[in-house]
C-alpha cells in the first residue's frame, strides 16, 4: 500500500504502519486530505504493484546509516522515530511505533521495487504470497496521537488468506456499523461526551448509569459466595507508589501528574488500582489463619491516551475497572484460580458470549522485560496451566503476552456477529509482593511472601458496555434493559389508569415508565420500538376499565392479552432467569 501510495504521490512522507487488532493502517501526509476517490486509485496501483509479483528484500541497518538513509530519502517521520529510539531507547516509543522498528544496535529496511520502507519484519517473500486483501477506511490522525502535531492521513486495511474470510470479514464489518455503540448509545440516550469536559471523559446519562449498575452488581453477586470484601481508595497517590511497583519506570508517559501548591510531592492519578491495594494488606500483621485475604473494587482510573486513539467507550481516558486482588499462600493459588474462573464462567454465560482462554505467559527470549526470577514464573504459569487442565480446557501458551509482573490468563469472548474480545483476565503475580515487602506470619512462625492473584472479570465497564451495546443491537435482555415495561396511554384520559400501572410495576420491582406526551398512539409506539424497550403495554378505553392489558412483546409480531399479574410474572421470570 505504502509502494502504491508513493507511486500516485511522490512526496508523501510516512509515518508508522502497524498490525492492529483487526488488519493494519499506513499514516500517510501528501499535504492534504485523503477522499474515496484517491483510496481507489491506491487500490488499483496495489494491484498492478502485485500483478508485477515484486519481492520483498531485507536489509539490516545500523542505526545510523538507517538515519542517513532515511534524511537522504525525505522522510522526516522516519527519521524522527529513528532518533527517539537513538537517544531514548524503546520506552520512548508507542507499541505501534515499535513494530516499525528493531533495536537500538541496528533496524531493519524492506524494499519492494522502488519504494525502500521502514519496518521490523518479517515479510513475506513476494507478493504472490498476499491473499485477498481491501482497503476499508481513512480517517484524520495526529503524528504520534498528539493533537500538537501535524495531521495525516489514516489509511486502513485488511488481508485474509482466502477470500471466503475475507467476504466473512467485511459482512461482519457491515453488520458491526449498523451496531456502531456510539450511534446506539445515542439513540438510546446512555452516555455522552462533552468537549468543555475533555475527550475520553464519557458521562453516563440515568439510564446508562442503571446499566452500569446492574453489571457491577452482577458481578458482586457472583463474587460474594466466594468470599471477597470491598474496599474503597482515593483516586490520586504519590509518585512514590508505582516507583517501588514498578508500573512508573513502564507506564510514566501514560501518566496523569497532579501538583500541589501546598506541599512537594508529586502525585498522579491513579492509572491501576493493585499497589494500593498492597498498602491495605500491610496495613496490619498477617497470620497464615487470615489468608485468603480478598479485596474488591468497581472504581475509575485514568491513562493519557493519545487524543488520536480515543473511540467512543472502547478507549477512554476514564476507565472503570471492576478490580479484585487475592493475597494467599501458595498453597491456595489453585483454589482461588479456580473460583475466578467459575466467576467468569457464570458471567459471560448470562450474555451467550461463548468464551476462548489463552495462556499468556512470558517471552522466553526477553527475560529483561519482566519482574521476577525464573523459578516463581514457573510456579506461576504451572498453576494456571493446571488450573485449564481441571476444567478441561486447553489453553494454548501465548509467548510475549504475560503481563511484566506475571503470567495470565486472557479470557476471549465473541459476539453475536463473531467478533472476539479479551475482556476478563487472571493473573498471579510474586512480584509486587516482594517490592511492596509483603508478608503473613506461617505455620513455623516465620515471615513468607503471600502470592497476590489480580483479576477482572468485564474488564473496564465502558468497554464491555460498548461491546454489550453492539452484542445486542441495543436490544437488552429484560433484565438489563433500562426500562422494562413502557406504558403507552392511547389519549389524556388513559393517563390516570397509565399512572397506577406504572406504580403498580414499580412496586414489583419492574422498571416502568408512561409516555403521557401530547402525541399520537402510533409516534409514542414507534418511539418505544427504537429505544428497544421489552415490553409495551398500550393503554386505551378497554384496559382503563379493568379487560386485559395489551401487551407487545419486543421482536413479536402478535400482542398479547394479559390480566397485570400475568405480566407482572411474565417480566419478573425474564430478569431471574436474565433473559
Amino acid at each position: 500500500m505504502a509502494a502504491a501510495i508513493q507511486r500516485l504521490f511522490p512526496e508523501a512522507k510516512f509515518g508508522v504502519g502497524p498490525v492492529i487488532e483487526n488488519g493494519f493502517y499506513y499514516d500517510i501526509d501528501i499535504g492534504r486530505t485523503i477522499t474515496e476517490e484517491d483510496l481507489k486509485e491506491i487500490s488499483k496501483q496495489m494491484k498492478k504493484l502485485v500483478s508485477g509479483n515484486p519481492t520483498f528484500e531485507r536489509e539490516e541497518l545500523s542505526m545510523d546509516e538507517a538515519i542517513k538513509l532515511f534524511e537522504d530519502l525525505g522522510q522526516t517521520y522516519k527519521v524522527e522515530l529513528l532518533q527517539d529510539l537513538k537517544e531514548k531507547g524503546t520506552t520512548s516509543l508507542s507499541e505501534e511505533e515499535q513494530q516499525d522498528l528493531g533495536n537500538v544496535e541496528s533496524v531493519s529496511i524492506y524494499k519492494t521495487g522502488a519504494f525502500t520502507d521502514l519496518c521490523r519484519g518479517p515479510h513475506v517473500e513476494k507478493a504472490s504470497d498476499i491473499g485477498p486483501w481491501k482497503l476499508t477506511k481513512f480517517s484524520g490522525a495526529y503524528w504520534r496521537g498528539d493533537q500538537n502535531n501535524p495531521q495525516m492521513q489514516r489509511i486502513y486495511g485488511v488481508c485474509f488468506a482466502t477470500q471466503e474470510e475475507l467476504d466473512d470479514y467485511l459482512t461482519m464489518m457491515d453488520e458491526a456499523e449498523k451496531r456502531d455503540h456510539r450511534k446506539l448509545g445515542a439513540e438510546l440516550d446512555l452516555f455522552t461526551f462533552s468537549p468543555i469536559v475533555g475527550s475520553g471523559l464519557p458521562m453516563f446519562t440515568p439510564r446508562g448509569t442503571m446499566m452500569r449498575d446492574l453489571l457491577k452488581d452482577f458481578v458482586w453477586e457472583l463474587m460474594k459466595p466466594y468470599g471477597y470484601e470491598r474496599v474503597t481508595i482515593p483516586h490520586i497517590a504519590k509518585c512514590d507508589l508505582y516507583k517501588t511497583s514498578g508500573h512508573w519506570d513502564k507506564f510514566e508517559d501514560d501518566l496523569f501528574h497532579v501538583s500541589s501548591k501546598k506541599t512537594d510531592d508529586q502525585f498522579v492519578l491513579k492509572p491501576m488500582n493493585c499497589p494500593h491495594h498492597t498498602q491495605i494488606y500491610a496495613s496490619k500483621p498477617r497470620s497464615y489463619r487470615d489468608l485468603p485475604v480478598r479485596y474488591s473494587e468497581v472504581t475509575m482510573v485514568y491513562r493519557d491516551e493519545n487524543t488520536g486513539q480515543l473511540q467512543g467507550l472502547s478507549r477512554v481516558r476514564s476507565i472503570t475497572q471492576d478490580d479484585a486482588h487475592v493475597f494467599c499462600r501458595k498453597d491456595q493459588v489453585a483454589e482461588e484460580v479456580m473460583g475466578m474462573y467459575r466467576i467468569i464462567e457464570g458471567f459471560y454465560k448470562a450474555f451467550d458470549m461463548p468464551l476462548e482462554v489463552h495462556l499468556s505467559v512470558r517471552d522466553p527470549k526477553a527475560p529483561e522485560k519482566y519482574l521476577g526470577g525464573d523459578e516463581v514464573w514457573k510456579m506461576a504459569e504451572g498453576v494456571l496451566a493446571d488450573v485449564m487442565k481441571e476444567v478441561g480446557i486447553d489453553a494454548k501458551p501465548e509467548e510475549g503476552e504475560a503481563a511484566f509482573y506475571g503470567p495470565k490468563l486472557d479470557f476471549v469472548a465473541k459476539d453475536a456477529i463473531g467478533r472476539q474480545w479479551q475482556l476478563a483476565t487472571i493473573q498471579v503475580d510474586f512480584n509486587l509482593p516482594e517490592r511492596f515487602e509483603l508478608e503473613y506470619t506461617n505455620t513455623e512462625g516465620e515471615k513468607e511472601r503471600p502470592v497476590m492473584i489480580h483479576r477482572a472479570i468485564l474488564g473496564s465497564v465502558e468497554r464491555f458496555l460498548s461491546i454489550l451495546i453492539e452484542h445486542y443491537a441495543g436490544a437488552f435482555p429484560a433484565w438489563l434493559a433500562p426500562v422494562q415495561v413502557q406504558v403507552v396511554p392511547v389519549a389524556d384520559r388513559h393517563n390516570a389508569f397509565s399512572d397506577t400501572l406504572r406504580d403498580d410495576l414499580l412496586a414489583q420491582g419492574i422498571r416502568a415508565e408512561v409516555d403521557d406526551a401530547t402525541e399520537s398512539v402510533g409516534k409514542k409506539i414507534r418511539k418505544a420500538e427504537l429505544r428497544k424497550v421489552p415490553y409495551m403495554v398500550v393503554v386505551g378505553d378497554k384496559e382503563s376499565s379493568g379487560e386485559p392489558l395489551t401487551v407487545r412483546v419486543r421482536g413479536e409480531v402478535d400482542q398479547q392479552s394479559l390480566e397485570k399479574q400475568a405480566l407482572i410474572d411474565l417480566v419478573q421470570q425474564a430478569i431471574a432467569d436474565r433473559s
